[in-house]
């Protein structure tokens, strides 16, 4: 079997042209519905620590703390 490199190197960018977008696009609504769960369990979450009489400024901090680890690209970066 003989392989020419110079051939399969214009198909191999060709179905990255093709497939890229169709990535980012569907990386980007992924992140989004990601960003909105995470907003909403972090809405939770403080709910849930002010009906157990924390004060607002630890409730924040934590808030902070919970809602910060929901985001995709420090994940990305994390896994580099």
């Amino acid at each position: 079997m003989n392989h020419n490199t110079e051939r399969d190197l214009p198909r191999l960018v060709g179905s990255l042209t093709l497939v890229l977008p169709r990535m980012l696009c569907r990386f980007g609504i992924q992140a989004f519905w990601f960003k909105h769960k995470a907003y909403k369990a972090a809405r939770i979450f403080r709910r849930e620590l002010t009906n157990q009489g924390l004060d607002t400024s630890t409730i924040q901090r934590l808030t902070d703390s919970y809602f910060e680890g929901s985001n995709p690209f420090k994940l990305l970066r994390a896994l580099r």
